[in-house]
């Protein structure tokens, strides 16, 4: 990724306008990163700290980050320290990729001090560091092993700026002369001797000043960029985000589509949130993803144990033969034989078949035995059927499970998944859990050419509410055909739908399944007054009949 001390630069260009804002408000969404609204007259902006590995950036955003209900003691720190501090000062080291941020503010003493927060912003070094007027260190988001790190980033030492790479600052620098510098290098690849010499630039970038530039031009183009940018993105068909620059990008001629933004933060937004939100989402869901997968492992094994036992049962009208076959000639089996030998009139050709008896039982006792053991093995058919069959539903519903876990694109939603499981006995419910207010599902609403409300859950227990309790019987319910996925309703009061909406339910109903990556998906849809929760059902699970299906894409554009 290019956020390199160049972006920097210009993302710091951005931020001057912050200053002599108050912060409003602090907040951290998750362990390394943190969130202050900034507000003054005429002006409110959010301003993203990040240190996470892969994302570390600073920027204005317009996106909704969620909170954690328990503020981390970090960000309790920092609302000590920075709640309504004035920021009086943005400033860049160099190029490299460090920024500190200087706020004027009174200690609890009523003095006025200046701490800082410094966002070192350096791969999988990142951090965020609050720092006091003397140099001495509040906390940090990352702190340092005393055992093995030279840089102490633990409360109470000293703050240090991380080492430099005595590279060239191009803003600085007399250009004639760098590029004498740059030309004298024994580099056969001149993209290798731009990054041996420049300050704050990434291989992309000198990839493209080496890209059919004379050194000198080369550099009085960084230098313009710097002071005056202009953000590309760069992304795959279907607009998955590649890359991204302060300057324009040709080296990779038409492989990917160009995106030009007015601002460096809005690139950044772009760029950034929905893969963070992601990443997030993905750690805050391990453990219940890891459960549910052993859950479906171990409900799929104890079925295959079952069944095993249940085709080893499939004889047992062979018991019942030996029974009576015994029974019928109790006169000619000898006390204490091991074996009978009697003619079998069950067989149209009378053969002979031997028997194996218990030679501590009499004939009549062996008899008993095996209608005995066939008794029990018709119960342990019967009690096998109705065992696999409830293993089978729940294997599907954990699946169902796993699906809309798969989906989830905040913590709310999986928030809800996991209450989920604990209502269905999976988890048990922490004190702190049952203290917590419950909150609204977040469903997802859509509406139809007509007008009409289309509700799509996220889960099982939203699928539960939308078609058992807020549907009503007129309206229209859709659901992918022998597919995992949301129940879809279109709230149309028994009134008949266009083909366009019939169409707008279906692909919603196939993006938001298994089959969201497919295309012709089969997709069922029919009156609620047809579709049945039977008595005992898992979360999400009904029957349905008088259905109809329509083959769809799924639905590609962002709900409203």
């Amino acid at each position: 990724m290019a956020f390199d001390g160049g972006f920097l630069h210009t993302v710091t260009n951005e931020l001057q306008q912050a200053i002599d804002c108050h912060i409003d408000k602090i907040y951290q969404p998750a362990r390394d990163v943190l969130v202050l609204t900034l507000r003054k007259k005429g002006f409110v902006k959010k301003l993203v700290l990040s240190a996470a590995s892969g994302t570390a950036r600073v920027q204005f955003t317009e996106q909704k980050y969620e909170n954690p209900d328990t503020p981390p003691m970090f960000c309790m720190l920092a609302r000590k320290i920075f709640s309504s501090a004035k920021l009086v000062s943005v400033e860049q080291k160099g190029l490299e990729r460090v920024i500190e941020f200087t706020f004027d503010t009174a200690n609890e003493m009523g003095d006025r001090i200046k701490p800082k927060i410094i966002c070192e912003l350096i791969g999988n070094s990142s951090n965020i560091i609050l720092v006091g007027e003397d140099g001495k260190i509040y906390d940090a988001v990352h702190r340092s092993d005393i055992e093995k790190s030279d840089r102490m980033i633990v409360s109470g030492a000293t703050y240090q700026y991380p080492d430099s790479q005595n590279k060239t600052n191009v803003l600085n620098a007399d250009l004639e002369a760098l590029a004498n510098e740059i030309s004298n290098l024994k580099n056969e690849d001149l993209s290798q001797s731009f990054l041996q010499t420049l300050e704050g630039v990434s291989p992309l970038v000198c990839r493209e000043l080496a890209n059919g530039n004379s050194v000198i031009k080369a550099l009085q183009k960084l230098k313009n960029n710097l002071l005056s940018g202009e953000f590309v993105m760069l992304c795959k068909d279907g607009g998955v985000p590649v890359d991204f620059c302060y300057m324009p990008i040709t080296q990779y001629g038409n492989l990917y589509n160009v995106k030009q933004f007015s601002s460096p933060s809005d690139l950044l937004d772009a760029f950034y949130f929905e893969r963070e939100n992601l990443s997030r989402i993905h750690k805050a869901s391990a453990d219940i993803t890891k459960l549910v997968s052993n859950l479906t492992v171990r409900a799929r094994r104890r079925m295959a144990i079952r069944q095993k036992e249940l085709e080893e049962n499939r004889d047992r009208e062979d018991l019942r033969i030996k029974g009576e076959l015994i029974k019928a000639n109790l006169y000619a089996i000898e006390q204490g034989s091991a074996v009978a030998r009697v003619q079998n009139y069950y067989d149209e050709n009378l053969s002979e078949i031997e028997i194996p008896l218990d030679p501590a039982l009499s004939p009549a006792a062996n008899a008993a035995k095996y209608f005995k053991d066939y008794k029990k093995s018709c119960g342990a058919v019967q009690s096998l059927g109705a065992l696999i069959e409830s293993d089978r539903q729940e294997i599907d519903y954990l699946e169902s499970v796993a699906e809309s876990l798969a989906r989830c694109k905040t913590l709310a939603d999986l928030a809800e998944i996991r209450e989920e499981l604990t209502l269905g006995g999976y988890t048990k419910q922490t004190a702190k859990k049952q203290n917590r207010k419950k909150q609204q599902p977040q469903l997802a609403e859509y509406k139809s050419v007509e007008g009409y409300r289309i509700l799509v859950g996220k889960n099982n227990m939203q699928n539960d509410l939308i078609t058992c309790s807020l549907a009503s019987k007129g309206d229209m319910w859709f659901h992918t055909k022998n597919i995992h996925g949301s129940h879809v309703v279109v709230f149309c009061g028994g009134q008949p739908l266009s083909d366009e909406t019939v169409i707008f339910a279906a692909s919603l109903a196939a993006k938001n399944s298994k089959a969201s990556d497919s295309n012709n998906v089969p997709v069922d849809y029919t009156p609620i007054k047809y579709v049945k929760k039977p008595n005992g059902a898992k979360a999400g699970m009904v029957i349905y009949t008088t259905n109809k299906t329509v083959f769809v894409n799924p639905h590609t554009e962002e709900g409203i």
